[in-house]
């Protein structure tokens, strides 16, 4: 099971982000989050909500209670919600076929 540090890790560089500009983003020092990376301090619930919002995933996923990724759909209009949606479906449909 991925721990907090490394999924913040993973992220973080999924986002291409330095410590530095993810910090700057929650209002943290980056040595903070290089702390938090390393396992050696534990962010409170309030930086968890700002860096779970920052990288566009949701506070559970950041903490591995919930699995599954979600996708930040805000400021798309509908149509273009839509055609996210019909593009996961697709993904999964053909992921089924190949088992």
């Amino acid at each position: 099971m991925v721990g907090f540090g490394n999924r913040l890790r993973q992220l973080r560089k999924e986002k291409k982000l330095t410590q530095r500009q993810l910090a700057e983003m929650v209002g943290l020092r980056h040595s903070v989050v290089s702390f938090y990376e390393i396992g050696e301090r534990s962010p409170s619930p309030e930086i968890i909500k700002k860096l779970a919002s920052s990288l566009h995933v949701s506070s559970d996923y950041l903490l591995g209670i919930d699995r599954g990724e979600t996708v930040d759909l805000f400021g798309l209009d509908e149509e273009d919600k839509h055609l996210v949606r019909t593009m996961v479906e697709t993904l999964r449909s053909k992921k089924q076929k190949e088992r």
